[in-house]
């Protein structure tokens, strides 16, 4: 698992620099992007062990949009997809598909913890 390459796709950049740092410390390959288009371009380019995918970003359900291409994609349905998201506390959690099996492995509500963080992509990633 050394070396292990992430993905963290959110448009906050304070959470991917946490993400980055606390990830890059456990010895994880991070790479990021800030919209479903961008994550969905570099995990074509350079495959990930994992994608940690936030919901909200261009519009309400980016990210769950992204995880549903990345389940229809042959070349991607194999990625690990953790949804780590505060949708659920925000205004717009009205908007978030329920009437559907979510498009990822896990889903964390932010703030999530380092050590929790790194245990479920660890999990995630061994499959």
């Amino acid at each position: 698992m050394a070396n292990a390459r992430v993905l963290v796709v959110d448009d906050d950049p304070d959470f991917v620099e946490i993400t980055r740092t606390i990830l890059r410390a456990h010895g994880f390959d991070v790479a990021s992007a800030s919209s479903g288009k961008q994550a969905l371009a570099e995990m074509r380019q350079h495959k990930p062990d994992a994608v940690i995918l936030d919901v909200m970003m261009n519009g309400a359900t980016d990210g769950y949009d992204v995880g549903r291409m990345m389940r229809e994609d042959e070349s991607l349905r194999d990625i690990p997809v953790l949804m780590v998201t505060s949708i659920l506390d925000s205004p717009r959690a009205g908007d978030f598909p329920t009437d559907e099996a979510l498009p990822a492995d896990e889903f964390l509500t932010k703030p999530v913890s380092p050590q929790q963080l790194v245990e479920r992509v660890r999990a995630a990633i061994k499959g």
